[in-house]
């Protein structure tokens, strides 16, 4: 088989493509014929030993996966050789084959391609329960989505506006805020890349103009850095201020600011909440497929590579030029 490898902490050009020997599944296991792989921003950090999660080397980067099922280990129940399934993991899908246990597998539906499997469950995933689950957003209320051209982002405008929130995207281009009203954003701005005090105030001001005088209900915040200061200073009271992702950096918060808002910082940690809940997340994920197959939401993939191109499209996300998702395609 085929596996895209890291062997030595470093960036995207250290990645080697190597001929392994398929694995068997284990007990509880299933095997699978990888077809597309998805590529996320956590991928560009765990090569890095950057992430939560630092697996022995040598290991392949990749949490998402779409392809067939080849093989079943002894005790897998509800599926069958042949059935089109995605599944998660830390790492290890920039591969043409894996095992992986069953419970992390979800069949996917009959008129769902590949490519979109594999950029469905994570961002999706993550933001519709940072929505529903964490924010408990309501029809009417208006939400920011701070990075809303990435992949979450992206999941975020489409998820608030399936729920019935007024979208305000924001983003570091016009270009990608043009690309944020297409998917259905009611409204963009485009903030600098470079946030003095003076700067940050105006950003409050832009939200404030775009989400009315009582400001914003719920700040969607992927980005992190001095984009979250400004964003509180911006919410409504009782507003929810979602903490999805931090590649800007971690934000130093001034905590009377959630007294004088009576506003809540709740952090989102998807994967966490989906080992302690499986329920819930089987539940989100049945929804979810049913908002795809209604043509509420549908993954925008931006760029597709063949697998022995996984360095450049880890570096596309590295340099912020993706605007909704990547993948790999595996033969």
């Amino acid at each position: 088989m085929k596996a895209m490898l890291s062997t030595v902490a470093g960036g995207p050009d250290t990645l080697e493509l190597t001929e392994l020997a398929a694995p068997k599944p284990k007990k509880g296991e299933i095997l699978i014929g990888v077809r597309a792989a998805g590529v996320n921003f956590p991928d560009t950090l765990i090569i890095r030993d950057l992430y939560q999660v630092k697996p022995p080397r040598p290991f392949a980067p990749g949490g998402e996966i779409a392809g067939d099922i080849e093989a079943l280990g002894e005790g897998v129940q509800g599926f069958a050789i042949g059935d089109r399934v995605l599944a998660l993991s830390s790492h290890g899908g920039f591969v043409s084959h894996i095992a992986i246990d069953a419970r992390k597998a979800t069949k996917i539906p009959d008129n769902m391609p590949y490519d979109e499997a594999a950029c469905f469950v994570l961002t999706y995933g993550t933001s519709y329960h940072a929505l529903k689950n964490r924010a408990a957003i309501k029809p009417g209320e208006s939400l920011l989505v701070l990075g809303a051209a990435g992949g979450v982002g992206v999941a975020a405008i489409e998820l608030g506006k399936a729920m019935g929130a007024k979208v305000i995207a924001a983003v570091s281009s016009e270009e990608k805020a043009r690309f944020c009203r297409d998917v259905g954003a009611d409204a963009a701005l485009v903030y600098p890349r470079d946030l003095d005090r003076d700067a940050q105030k105006a950003l409050s001001g832009q939200i404030k103009d775009l989400a009315g005088p009582e400001g914003v209900n719920v700040v969607y915040d992927a980005v992190g850095g001095a984009y979250a200061e400004p964003s509180i200073r911006a919410m409504a009271w009782e507003g929810r201020f979602l903490v999805v992702g931090f590649p800007a950096g971690i934000p130093k918060i001034a905590l009377n600011l959630t007294l004088l808002k009576g506003c809540q910082i709740v952090g989102v940690f998807w994967g966490a909440w989906v080992a302690r809940d499986p329920a819930a997340h089987a539940e989100n994920m049945r929804e979810l497929f049913q908002m795809y197959s209604d043509g509420k939401i549908k993954p925008r993939i931006s760029a597709s590579f063949p697998l022995e191109r996984a360095a450049e499209a880890l570096q596309m996300l590295e340099d912020r030029k993706v605007m909704g998702k990547v993948v790999l395609n595996i033969d």
